[in-house]
């Protein structure tokens, strides 16, 4: 019987891997899911043999099983988009079924579990320091930093938290590991309880992943005694993405309205519950299992380059050709990244920007694009890396709309406990609109007065956008979170390299 093997992730079961599966269930083939290679351009993606076939649909089988499609794409394993990649965080991805211990035991898995409870707790902490991980969250604070504070830290309760509130456009990473390899983040979790001395854990899931909650409940329900006596618990964000910021998503894990409190005390201090608490997102706990075990930590100290040690996984979408999951050591530049990998825009125009770190994330130029992947490189140019997602937009592309979207959203999601993000924002959005109605009115202060039933200032189009600049310096300086701390970067970035959209 022809073994078939295709994914069962979110993205590939909305492209239509179901009714896939069904048909070659239907001739009688036997059908497994598996996790997804990341080759979001080609699913449904079928494997059979080693050999891929994509995307396929299910007309298509047919002539896959007669050797006669068209659809061929020759051992996926070889194919140059996974060829040239290091894989270590996604390993397994396209490899393994995801509820599968006989599969994750035979390819590694527990043995950094086991490794580090051989270790004492601050042995532990050394090793990650060691490997010099970093949060793949966006601020690249140093992990093992973070979990000794956590472990020196008085009180005889201790919390790990895995932030897996994936809110940013353009990022997919952390659902792809809850759906496709959901025991790495939780070998991960407990290999952090181990270190940090806690022996509770919740991983604070968006409620927008049904897939990836059930598949993580699932697979704690399973893997409970080989992580005890360490007790782990899925907590439903109710779709806030200031819940993403870590006291925010700690109060929601308590029963509270999802809002930023002020630091200090850190959580690390004074976290959930009032307990000292390790925070790290899906990302960076999922690179624990590979660094702890035996040479792990040197191999990942090995990679990278500067102070960004190690891989990271960075996701291609927007306008592009190939969009999908490239894990690949700090350095690489987003040249090779967009064209060379990505294939250039889907639309096939010239690439005009590309955000990288989310809405919230710097739009960078072309002329920029030689930009390594590197925490300080991307904030010497004033952006920033955050999650590791990369949008393209091509040359038809509003930038003044793109730094509008930026203060809307914003405005839209502000927990609203800080004027200069609450307030601030909501007169971001107001000033793009004046400048925007200032080059197609005739009388356009006395026209936007009218509009917004306001008294008629005089005031031209350089001081609006003056005035725009320093909103965005008061919003990133005086706001409470990042929220309003980081939406200065498209709308800077946006005024600054493309002033002709403002015009």
């Amino acid at each position: 019987m022809t073994t078939v093997r295709l994914s069962d992730d979110a993205l590939a079961i909305a492209c239509g891997a179901d009714a896939v599966a069904d048909a070659f269930a239907a001739a009688g083939c036997a059908v497994e899911r598996v996790s997804s290679w990341g080759m979001h351009w080609l699913e449904p993606l079928v494997e059979i043999a080693g050999l891929g076939f994509g995307p396929v649909a299910p007309a298509d089988v047919p002539a896959i099983l007669h050797g006669a499609s068209d659809k061929a794409i020759g051992p996926i394993a070889e194919h140059p988009f996974i060829a040239r990649q290091q894989r270590l965080t996604f390993a397994r991805a396209g490899r393994t079924r995801p509820l599968s211990l006989e599969d994750y035991a035979v390819t590694g898995g527990w043995a950094g579990l086991t490794r580090a409870r051989a270790l004492a707790p601050g042995d532990v902490i050394g090793q990650v320091i060691q490997s010099g991980l970093r949060g793949r969250g966006g601020a690249g604070f140093p992990t093992g930093v973070k979990w000794k504070t956590v472990a020196e830290a008085p009180g005889s309760r201790k919390y790990v938290v895995c932030n897996a509130d994936e809110g940013d456009s353009g990022t997919f990473a952390d659902r792809m590991l809850m759906e496709g390899d959901p025991f790495a983040v939780i070998e991960g979790m407990a290999i952090a309880a181990h270190a940090v001395g806690a022996q509770r854990g919740y991983i604070y899931v968006r409620s927008e992943y049904p897939h990836a909650i059930a598949k993580l409940n699932r697979a704690l329900e399973i893997c409970a005694p080989i992580i005890a006596p360490c007790r782990i618990e899925v907590r439903v964000g109710a779709g806030a993405y200031i819940c993403g910021e870590e006291t925010a998503m700690l109060a929601s894990i308590e029963g509270r309205r999802g809002e930023v409190r002020a630091k200090p005390p850190l959580p690390a201090i004074s976290g959930l519950f009032g307990c000292p608490t390790a925070i790290n997102n899906v990302l960076t706990l999922t690179a624990l299992p590979h660094i702890m075990a035996e040479g792990g930590a040197e191999e990942y100290a090995r990679l990278g380059i500067d102070r960004s040690r190690g891989t990271k996984p960075i996701q291609l979408a927007g306008n592009i050709r190939h969009g999908g999951l490239y894990e690949t050591a700090f350095g690489i530049t987003l040249r090779e990244l967009i064209h060379e990998i990505g294939g250039g825009t889907a639309s096939g125009r010239p690439v005009r920007a590309v955000q990288v770190g989310g809405p919230l994330g710097a739009y960078i130029p072309p002329a920029q694009f030689d930009l390594p992947f590197d925490y300080e490189a991307f904030a010497a140019a004033d952006a920033l890396i955050g999650h590791g997602g990369v949008v393209v937009f091509d040359d038809t592309a509003d930038m003044r709309a793109q730094a509008r979207f930026a203060m809307a959203f914003c405005a839209a999601e502000s927990c609203g406990k800080c004027t200069p993000c609450r307030l601030g924002a909501v007169r971001g959005v107001e000033l793009i609109d004046r400048i925007a109605a200032s080059a197609r009115l005739p009388d356009p202060v006395g026209a936007l007065a009218q509009m917004h039933n306001a008294p008629k200032v005089a005031r031209t189009r350089d001081q609006d956008l003056a005035l725009l600049d320093d909103l965005c310096e008061t919003m990133r300086f005086g706001s409470l979170c990042a929220l309003g701390g980081f939406t200065h970067y498209p709308v800077q970035s946006a005024l600054k390299h493309w002033p002709e959209d403002f015009a």
